[in-house]
Protein backbone atom coordinates (compact mmCIF):
# COMPACT_ATOMS: atom_id res chain seq x y z
CA UNK A 1 0.00 0.00 0.00
CA UNK A 2 3.21 2.42 -0.63
CA UNK A 3 1.25 4.52 -3.23
CA UNK A 4 1.78 7.95 -2.04
CA UNK A 5 4.51 9.13 -4.66
CA UNK A 6 1.39 7.73 -7.24
CA UNK A 7 -1.38 9.34 -5.55
CA UNK A 8 0.61 13.39 -5.58
CA UNK A 9 1.50 12.17 -9.77
CA UNK A 10 -2.06 11.68 -10.68
CA UNK A 11 -3.27 14.58 -8.49
CA UNK A 12 -1.19 16.78 -10.50
CA UNK A 13 -2.16 15.30 -13.86
CA UNK A 14 -6.33 15.55 -12.99
CA UNK A 15 -5.13 19.46 -11.95
CA UNK A 16 -3.51 19.66 -15.49
CA UNK A 17 -6.65 18.26 -16.99
CA UNK A 18 -8.87 20.56 -15.32
CA UNK A 19 -6.80 23.78 -16.01
CA UNK A 20 -7.06 22.42 -19.49
CA UNK A 21 -10.80 21.51 -19.96
CA UNK A 22 -11.71 25.44 -18.80
CA UNK A 23 -8.80 26.67 -21.03
CA UNK A 24 -10.75 25.11 -24.32
CA UNK A 25 -14.40 25.38 -22.68
CA UNK A 26 -12.99 29.52 -22.79
CA UNK A 27 -11.91 29.36 -26.25
CA UNK A 28 -14.47 27.74 -27.55
CA UNK A 29 -17.42 30.09 -25.91
CA UNK A 30 -15.05 33.16 -27.45
CA UNK A 31 -14.84 31.66 -30.78
CA UNK A 32 -19.01 31.25 -30.70
CA UNK A 33 -19.43 34.85 -29.70
CA UNK A 34 -17.59 36.40 -32.14
CA UNK A 35 -19.58 34.31 -35.36
CA UNK A 36 -22.85 35.32 -32.95
CA UNK A 37 -21.74 38.97 -33.45
CA UNK A 38 -20.91 38.84 -37.08
CA UNK A 39 -24.05 37.10 -38.05
CA UNK A 40 -25.54 39.81 -35.83
CA UNK A 41 -23.95 43.23 -37.56
CA UNK A 42 -24.54 41.10 -41.02
CA UNK A 43 -28.11 41.45 -40.48
CA UNK A 44 -28.84 44.69 -38.41
CA UNK A 45 -26.60 46.97 -39.80
CA UNK A 46 -27.49 46.67 -43.33
CA UNK A 47 -31.28 47.02 -41.86
CA UNK A 48 -30.25 50.32 -40.30
CA UNK A 49 -29.57 52.35 -43.48
CA UNK A 50 -33.01 50.56 -45.42
CA UNK A 51 -30.73 47.65 -47.33
CA UNK A 52 -31.20 43.96 -47.63
CA UNK A 53 -29.74 41.93 -44.90
CA UNK A 54 -26.33 40.58 -46.35
CA UNK A 55 -26.91 37.18 -45.54
CA UNK A 56 -30.11 37.20 -47.05
CA UNK A 57 -32.53 36.40 -44.17
CA UNK A 58 -35.64 37.86 -45.90
CA UNK A 59 -39.09 36.63 -46.75
CA UNK A 60 -40.85 33.41 -45.42
CA UNK A 61 -37.43 32.50 -44.28
CA UNK A 62 -36.38 35.21 -42.17
CA UNK A 63 -38.35 34.61 -38.81
CA UNK A 64 -37.33 30.73 -38.92
CA UNK A 65 -33.62 32.25 -39.51
CA UNK A 66 -33.31 34.41 -36.61
CA UNK A 67 -35.15 32.26 -34.38
CA UNK A 68 -32.53 29.88 -34.93
CA UNK A 69 -29.69 32.66 -34.45
CA UNK A 70 -31.80 32.98 -31.34
CA UNK A 71 -31.41 29.47 -30.31
CA UNK A 72 -28.07 29.09 -30.82
CA UNK A 73 -26.45 31.64 -27.80
CA UNK A 74 -28.98 29.30 -25.50
CA UNK A 75 -27.52 25.84 -26.77
CA UNK A 76 -23.91 27.45 -26.30
CA UNK A 77 -24.92 28.56 -22.84
CA UNK A 78 -26.51 25.38 -21.51
CA UNK A 79 -23.34 23.52 -22.94
CA UNK A 80 -21.03 25.76 -21.02
CA UNK A 81 -23.05 25.53 -18.02
CA UNK A 82 -22.70 21.48 -18.43
CA UNK A 83 -19.27 21.49 -18.89
CA UNK A 84 -18.85 23.82 -15.49
CA UNK A 85 -20.72 21.50 -13.77
CA UNK A 86 -19.05 18.41 -14.66
CA UNK A 87 -15.25 20.76 -13.87
CA UNK A 88 -16.92 21.30 -10.42
CA UNK A 89 -17.60 17.32 -9.96
CA UNK A 90 -14.42 16.69 -11.51
CA UNK A 91 -12.57 19.04 -8.88
CA UNK A 92 -14.87 17.75 -5.58
CA UNK A 93 -14.14 14.05 -6.59
CA UNK A 94 -9.93 15.12 -6.32
CA UNK A 95 -10.85 16.88 -3.35
CA UNK A 96 -12.56 13.99 -2.19
CA UNK A 97 -10.03 11.57 -3.24
CA UNK A 98 -6.89 13.86 -1.55
CA UNK A 99 -9.19 13.49 1.44
CA UNK A 100 -9.91 9.78 1.87
CA UNK A 101 -5.88 9.24 0.58
CA UNK A 102 -4.97 11.21 3.58
CA UNK A 103 -7.55 9.41 6.03
CA UNK A 104 -6.17 6.13 5.06
CA UNK A 105 -2.33 7.44 5.54
CA UNK A 106 -2.98 9.00 8.98
CA UNK A 107 -5.42 7.53 10.62
CA UNK A 108 -4.25 5.47 13.51
CA UNK A 109 -7.83 3.47 12.65
CA UNK A 110 -7.04 0.12 10.23
CA UNK A 111 -9.52 0.25 7.46
CA UNK A 112 -10.82 -3.43 6.13
CA UNK A 113 -12.61 -5.08 3.86
CA UNK A 114 -13.29 -8.82 3.37
CA UNK A 115 -14.90 -10.90 0.63
CA UNK A 116 -18.17 -13.42 1.43
CA UNK A 117 -15.54 -16.15 1.97
CA UNK A 118 -14.20 -13.90 5.00
CA UNK A 119 -10.45 -12.92 3.02
CA UNK A 120 -9.10 -9.64 3.11
CA UNK A 121 -10.03 -7.84 0.26
CA UNK A 122 -8.39 -4.49 1.42
CA UNK A 123 -6.82 -3.48 4.36
CA UNK A 124 -5.33 0.13 5.36
CA UNK A 125 -1.70 0.93 6.43
CA UNK A 126 -2.55 1.26 10.34
CA UNK A 127 -2.93 -2.83 10.44
CA UNK A 128 0.65 -2.81 10.66
CA UNK A 129 0.57 -0.91 14.45
CA UNK A 130 -2.49 -3.42 15.52
CA UNK A 131 -1.31 -6.86 14.01
CA UNK A 132 2.08 -6.42 12.80
CA UNK A 133 1.15 -7.37 8.81
CA UNK A 134 1.60 -5.23 6.08
CA UNK A 135 -1.23 -5.31 4.06
CA UNK A 136 -0.11 -6.54 1.26
CA UNK A 137 0.90 -9.39 3.93
CA UNK A 138 -2.66 -10.15 4.82
CA UNK A 139 -4.98 -9.62 1.51
CA UNK A 140 -6.19 -12.78 0.28
CA UNK A 141 -5.79 -14.26 3.82
CA UNK A 142 -8.15 -15.54 5.91
CA UNK A 143 -9.45 -13.50 8.72
CA UNK A 144 -8.67 -16.16 11.29
CA UNK A 145 -5.07 -15.18 10.85
CA UNK A 146 -5.67 -12.10 13.21
CA UNK A 147 -8.62 -12.51 14.84
CA UNK A 148 -9.70 -16.00 16.43
CA UNK A 149 -13.14 -17.36 15.17
CA UNK A 150 -13.56 -18.25 19.13
CA UNK A 151 -13.11 -14.15 20.02
CA UNK A 152 -15.43 -13.41 16.88
CA UNK A 153 -18.51 -15.54 17.51
CA UNK A 154 -18.11 -14.70 21.45
CA UNK A 155 -18.40 -10.95 20.79
CA UNK A 156 -21.53 -8.98 21.19
CA UNK A 157 -23.02 -6.76 18.77
CA UNK A 158 -24.14 -3.11 20.39
CA UNK A 159 -27.66 -3.19 20.90
CA UNK A 160 -28.81 -0.20 20.12
CA UNK A 161 -27.84 -1.28 16.08
CA UNK A 162 -29.70 -4.34 16.50
CA UNK A 163 -32.70 -3.00 18.02
CA UNK A 164 -32.74 -0.28 15.15
CA UNK A 165 -32.85 -3.43 12.62
CA UNK A 166 -29.25 -2.34 11.28
CA UNK A 167 -27.20 -5.52 10.07
CA UNK A 168 -24.12 -3.03 11.12
CA UNK A 169 -22.50 -2.79 14.37
CA UNK A 170 -20.08 -0.90 16.92
CA UNK A 171 -18.13 -0.99 19.50
CA UNK A 172 -17.53 -4.41 19.91
CA UNK A 173 -14.47 -5.10 22.40
CA UNK A 174 -12.91 -8.43 20.97
CA UNK A 175 -9.03 -9.31 21.15
CA UNK A 176 -6.49 -9.22 17.99
CA UNK A 177 -3.94 -11.78 17.74
CA UNK A 178 -0.46 -9.87 16.76
CA UNK A 179 1.92 -11.21 14.62
CA UNK A 180 4.60 -12.08 17.21
CA UNK A 181 1.75 -14.28 18.94
CA UNK A 182 0.42 -11.56 21.77
CA UNK A 183 -3.31 -10.34 22.21
CA UNK A 184 -4.17 -6.75 21.60
CA UNK A 185 -7.49 -5.84 22.69
CA UNK A 186 -9.25 -3.94 20.25
CA UNK A 187 -12.74 -2.07 19.38
CA UNK A 188 -14.24 -3.13 16.06
CA UNK A 189 -16.96 -1.47 13.93
CA UNK A 190 -18.54 -2.59 10.74
CA UNK A 191 -21.18 -3.65 8.40
CA UNK A 192 -22.15 -5.46 5.47
CA UNK A 193 -21.67 -5.16 2.01
CA UNK A 194 -24.60 -6.14 -0.65
CA UNK A 195 -25.31 -6.02 -4.40
CA UNK A 196 -27.98 -4.18 -6.14
CA UNK A 197 -30.03 -7.58 -5.48
CA UNK A 198 -29.17 -7.76 -1.82
CA UNK A 199 -26.72 -10.65 -2.46
CA UNK A 200 -23.94 -10.67 0.41
CA UNK A 201 -20.34 -9.55 -0.65
CA UNK A 202 -18.55 -9.47 2.05
CA UNK A 203 -17.69 -6.59 5.51
CA UNK A 204 -16.19 -3.48 5.96
CA UNK A 205 -15.25 -1.54 8.99
CA UNK A 206 -12.99 0.39 11.36
CA UNK A 207 -10.71 -1.72 13.93
CA UNK A 208 -8.37 0.23 16.66
CA UNK A 209 -6.31 -0.48 19.54
CA UNK A 210 -8.39 0.21 22.83
CA UNK A 211 -6.20 2.85 24.95
CA UNK A 212 -6.15 4.19 28.55
CA UNK A 213 -8.84 6.73 27.55
CA UNK A 214 -10.99 4.28 25.90
CA UNK A 215 -10.51 1.61 28.41
CA UNK A 216 -12.89 1.00 31.83
CA UNK A 217 -11.48 2.28 34.81
CA UNK A 218 -9.04 0.00 37.13
CA UNK A 219 -11.85 0.09 39.64
CA UNK A 220 -14.55 -1.03 37.55
CA UNK A 221 -12.86 -3.67 36.35
CA UNK A 222 -11.12 -4.78 39.54
CA UNK A 223 -15.35 -4.41 40.44
CA UNK A 224 -16.34 -6.77 37.99
CA UNK A 225 -13.83 -9.24 37.88
CA UNK A 226 -14.20 -10.01 41.93
CA UNK A 227 -17.92 -10.12 40.95
CA UNK A 228 -17.57 -13.20 38.18
CA UNK A 229 -15.02 -14.84 41.19
CA UNK A 230 -17.85 -15.27 43.77
CA UNK A 231 -21.16 -15.46 42.06
CA UNK A 232 -20.55 -18.69 40.14
CA UNK A 233 -21.50 -16.93 36.35
CA UNK A 234 -18.63 -19.40 35.37
CA UNK A 235 -19.58 -22.61 32.60
CA UNK A 236 -17.62 -24.74 30.39
CA UNK A 237 -18.73 -25.40 27.03
CA UNK A 238 -17.01 -28.38 25.59
CA UNK A 239 -15.46 -28.44 21.93
CA UNK A 240 -14.44 -32.31 20.60
CA UNK A 241 -11.12 -33.32 19.76
CA UNK A 242 -11.14 -36.08 16.96
CA UNK A 243 -8.31 -39.32 16.05
CA UNK A 244 -7.27 -38.69 12.47
CA UNK A 245 -6.65 -42.38 12.48
CA UNK A 246 -10.56 -43.90 13.69
CA UNK A 247 -12.26 -40.67 13.29
CA UNK A 248 -13.85 -41.05 16.81
CA UNK A 249 -13.59 -38.64 19.16
CA UNK A 250 -10.49 -39.40 21.89
CA UNK A 251 -10.82 -35.53 24.01
CA UNK A 252 -12.44 -32.50 24.36
CA UNK A 253 -11.47 -28.94 25.02
CA UNK A 254 -12.84 -26.74 27.85
CA UNK A 255 -13.45 -23.33 26.58
CA UNK A 256 -14.79 -21.09 29.59
CA UNK A 257 -18.09 -18.75 28.67
CA UNK A 258 -19.43 -16.30 31.29
CA UNK A 259 -23.59 -16.40 31.77
CA UNK A 260 -25.78 -13.05 31.90
CA UNK A 261 -24.28 -9.98 29.98
CA UNK A 262 -21.78 -11.03 26.68
CA UNK A 263 -21.21 -7.95 25.83
CA UNK A 264 -17.16 -8.86 26.13
CA UNK A 265 -15.58 -12.10 24.57
CA UNK A 266 -13.81 -14.66 27.86
CA UNK A 267 -10.40 -13.54 26.30
CA UNK A 268 -11.38 -10.09 26.90
CA UNK A 269 -12.54 -11.02 30.47
CA UNK A 270 -9.20 -12.90 30.98
CA UNK A 271 -6.84 -10.16 29.51
CA UNK A 272 -9.14 -7.62 32.04
CA UNK A 273 -8.02 -9.80 34.72
CA UNK A 274 -4.78 -9.68 34.20
CA UNK A 275 -4.58 -6.07 34.36
CA UNK A 276 -5.96 -5.90 37.83
CA UNK A 277 -4.10 -8.85 38.99
CA UNK A 278 -6.36 -11.36 39.32
CA UNK A 279 -5.70 -13.33 36.18
CA UNK A 280 -4.21 -16.27 38.18
CA UNK A 281 -7.69 -16.54 40.53
CA UNK A 282 -9.63 -16.14 37.33
CA UNK A 283 -7.80 -19.36 35.59
CA UNK A 284 -7.89 -21.44 38.63
CA UNK A 285 -11.20 -20.85 38.94
CA UNK A 286 -12.02 -21.70 35.27
CA UNK A 287 -10.30 -25.17 35.52
CA UNK A 288 -11.94 -25.79 38.92
CA UNK A 289 -15.30 -24.85 36.65
CA UNK A 290 -14.67 -27.14 33.67
CA UNK A 291 -13.16 -30.25 35.90
CA UNK A 292 -16.66 -29.97 38.08
CA UNK A 293 -18.13 -29.83 34.93
CA UNK A 294 -16.40 -33.03 33.11
CA UNK A 295 -18.49 -35.42 35.22
CA UNK A 296 -21.08 -35.36 32.42
CA UNK A 297 -18.84 -36.25 29.84
CA UNK A 298 -18.20 -39.62 28.42
CA UNK A 299 -15.59 -41.45 31.12
CA UNK A 300 -12.91 -42.13 28.12
CA UNK A 301 -12.67 -39.04 26.88
CA UNK A 302 -10.00 -36.47 28.25
CA UNK A 303 -10.33 -33.10 28.96
CA UNK A 304 -7.39 -29.89 28.03
CA UNK A 305 -7.58 -27.02 29.64
CA UNK A 306 -5.62 -24.02 29.10
CA UNK A 307 -3.72 -22.61 31.70
CA UNK A 308 -1.08 -20.07 31.85
CA UNK A 309 2.91 -20.85 33.15
CA UNK A 310 2.11 -18.37 36.26
CA UNK A 311 -0.97 -20.28 36.94
CA UNK A 312 0.59 -23.51 36.34
CA UNK A 313 3.56 -21.96 39.14
CA UNK A 314 0.28 -21.58 41.60
CA UNK A 315 0.08 -24.39 44.32
CA UNK A 316 -3.17 -24.14 44.46
CA UNK A 317 -3.47 -25.88 40.78
CA UNK A 318 -2.48 -29.39 42.21
CA UNK A 319 -5.43 -28.80 45.23
CA UNK A 320 -7.62 -28.44 42.27
CA UNK A 321 -6.96 -31.43 40.48
CA UNK A 322 -6.81 -33.44 43.80
CA UNK A 323 -10.26 -31.90 44.73
CA UNK A 324 -11.42 -33.20 41.25
CA UNK A 325 -13.53 -36.32 40.37
CA UNK A 326 -11.24 -36.63 37.06
CA UNK A 327 -8.45 -39.16 37.52
CA UNK A 328 -4.77 -36.82 36.60
CA UNK A 329 -4.82 -39.21 33.51
CA UNK A 330 -7.79 -37.76 31.98
CA UNK A 331 -6.66 -34.17 32.79
CA UNK A 332 -4.52 -32.54 30.08
CA UNK A 333 -3.18 -29.12 30.73
CA UNK A 334 -2.64 -26.43 27.81
CA UNK A 335 0.17 -24.47 28.47
CA UNK A 336 -0.51 -20.82 27.32
CA UNK A 337 1.41 -17.95 25.16
CA UNK A 338 -0.13 -15.58 28.09
CA UNK A 339 3.14 -14.63 30.12
CA UNK A 340 7.10 -15.32 29.04
CA UNK A 341 8.57 -17.60 31.22
CA UNK A 342 12.40 -16.28 32.09
CA UNK A 343 13.05 -19.67 33.43
CA UNK A 344 11.72 -22.85 33.00
CA UNK A 345 12.95 -24.73 35.35
CA UNK A 346 10.19 -23.76 38.29
CA UNK A 347 7.78 -24.60 35.90
CA UNK A 348 8.94 -27.96 35.21
CA UNK A 349 9.71 -28.48 38.93
CA UNK A 350 6.11 -27.74 39.42
CA UNK A 351 4.30 -29.81 36.75
CA UNK A 352 6.92 -32.94 37.60
CA UNK A 353 4.27 -34.52 40.44
CA UNK A 354 1.26 -34.25 38.29
CA UNK A 355 2.91 -35.41 35.36
CA UNK A 356 4.26 -38.50 37.21
CA UNK A 357 0.36 -38.83 38.69
CA UNK A 358 -0.58 -39.66 34.98
CA UNK A 359 -1.41 -35.70 33.79
CA UNK A 360 -0.23 -35.00 30.79
CA UNK A 361 1.07 -31.15 28.80
CA UNK A 362 0.23 -29.89 25.79
CA UNK A 363 1.87 -26.48 24.29
CA UNK A 364 -1.17 -24.59 22.89
CA UNK A 365 -1.58 -22.31 19.58
CA UNK A 366 2.44 -23.85 18.32
CA UNK A 367 3.59 -21.64 15.50
CA UNK A 368 1.50 -18.49 16.28
CA UNK A 369 4.84 -16.71 18.21
CA UNK A 370 8.30 -17.73 19.52
CA UNK A 371 7.25 -18.31 23.14
CA UNK A 372 5.06 -21.14 22.48
CA UNK A 373 8.25 -23.17 20.05
CA UNK A 374 10.26 -22.44 23.31
CA UNK A 375 7.66 -24.01 25.49
CA UNK A 376 8.34 -27.14 23.59
CA UNK A 377 11.69 -27.27 23.68
CA UNK A 378 11.79 -26.90 27.38
CA UNK A 379 8.30 -28.43 28.71
CA UNK A 380 8.89 -31.76 25.84
CA UNK A 381 5.14 -31.84 26.49
CA UNK A 382 2.79 -34.69 25.75
CA UNK A 383 0.79 -32.85 22.74
CA UNK A 384 1.84 -30.06 20.65
CA UNK A 385 -1.25 -27.98 19.30
CA UNK A 386 -1.20 -26.50 16.00
CA UNK A 387 -2.14 -22.77 15.60
CA UNK A 388 -5.05 -22.38 13.43
CA UNK A 389 -2.51 -19.73 11.35
CA UNK A 390 -0.55 -22.51 10.03
CA UNK A 391 -3.75 -24.48 9.30
CA UNK A 392 -6.10 -22.29 7.67
CA UNK A 393 -4.98 -22.78 3.77
CA UNK A 394 -3.18 -25.52 4.66
CA UNK A 395 -4.43 -27.70 1.80
CA UNK A 396 -3.35 -25.08 -1.13
CA UNK A 397 -0.36 -23.37 0.02
CA UNK A 398 2.97 -25.82 -0.07
CA UNK A 399 4.61 -23.55 2.21
CA UNK A 400 2.32 -24.55 5.22
CA UNK A 401 2.39 -27.83 4.13
CA UNK A 402 6.02 -27.84 4.25
CA UNK A 403 6.05 -26.72 7.41
CA UNK A 404 3.20 -28.67 9.08
CA UNK A 405 5.04 -32.11 7.60
CA UNK A 406 8.30 -30.79 9.62
CA UNK A 407 6.01 -30.50 13.01
CA UNK A 408 4.74 -33.89 12.01
CA UNK A 409 8.47 -35.40 11.86
CA UNK A 410 9.35 -33.16 14.99
CA UNK A 411 6.62 -34.37 17.07
CA UNK A 412 7.48 -37.99 16.05
CA UNK A 413 11.12 -37.16 17.54
CA UNK A 414 10.22 -36.13 20.61
CA UNK A 415 7.24 -38.43 21.23
CA UNK A 416 4.46 -35.78 21.01
CA UNK A 417 0.96 -36.28 19.43
CA UNK A 418 -0.20 -33.29 17.11
CA UNK A 419 -3.37 -32.05 16.97
CA UNK A 420 -4.48 -29.99 14.32
CA UNK A 421 -6.35 -26.42 15.49
CA UNK A 422 -9.10 -24.72 13.42
CA UNK A 423 -10.31 -26.94 11.18
CA UNK A 424 -13.05 -25.27 9.39
CA UNK A 425 -12.92 -27.35 5.64
CA UNK A 426 -13.03 -31.08 4.23
CA UNK A 427 -9.86 -30.16 2.28
CA UNK A 428 -7.97 -28.80 5.38
CA UNK A 429 -9.27 -32.00 7.67
CA UNK A 430 -7.71 -34.48 4.24
CA UNK A 431 -4.66 -31.83 3.93
CA UNK A 432 -4.02 -32.66 7.62
CA UNK A 433 -4.92 -36.58 7.73
CA UNK A 434 -2.33 -36.55 5.06
CA UNK A 435 0.75 -35.34 6.20
CA UNK A 436 -0.01 -38.20 9.47
CA UNK A 437 -1.16 -35.25 12.18
CA UNK A 438 -2.15 -37.56 15.33
CA UNK A 439 -5.55 -35.65 16.19
CA UNK A 440 -7.75 -32.35 14.93
CA UNK A 441 -10.68 -30.03 16.53
CA UNK A 442 -12.37 -26.90 14.43
CA UNK A 443 -15.88 -26.34 13.42
CA UNK A 444 -15.84 -28.65 11.20
CA UNK A 445 -15.38 -31.29 13.44
CA UNK A 446 -17.60 -30.30 16.06
CA UNK A 447 -18.38 -26.69 17.56
CA UNK A 448 -18.52 -26.21 21.22
CA UNK A 449 -20.84 -27.64 23.24
CA UNK A 450 -22.72 -26.60 26.58
CA UNK A 451 -25.29 -29.64 26.41
CA UNK A 452 -24.68 -32.78 28.30
CA UNK A 453 -27.19 -34.80 25.35
CA UNK A 454 -24.21 -33.28 22.58
CA UNK A 455 -21.85 -34.60 25.38
CA UNK A 456 -23.40 -38.12 25.34
CA UNK A 457 -23.04 -38.67 21.45
CA UNK A 458 -19.05 -38.22 21.59
CA UNK A 459 -19.13 -41.60 23.37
Amino acid sequence: MRIPRLKRASSQEGQQANRLASASTGWWLLVVVFIEAAVALSIRLPLAFGLPPWVGIDGPTGFPALLALLIVPLVVLAAWRLMRQQQRERSQAFRTSRLMDTVLHTSLDWLWATGPDGRFTFCSPACKDITGYEPSELLGRHITRVIDPGDLADARVDWKARESGDSSWSRVVTVCRHRDGSRVLVDVAGRPMRDREGRDRGFEGTCRVLNRETARSHAEVTARIRELLTDGSLITAFQPIVCLETGNVVGVESLTRFSGSQELSPEVRFMEAASVGLDIELEILALRTALTTAAGLPPELYIAANLSPRACLDPRLAAAIAESAIPPRRIVLEVTERHEVADYEPLAEALAPLRRAGLRIAVDDAGAGFASMRHILQLKPDLIKLDREIIAGIDTDPGQRALGAAMVGFSSEIGAALVAEGIETEAELDAVTKLGMTAAQGYHLGRPALRPEDWAAWG
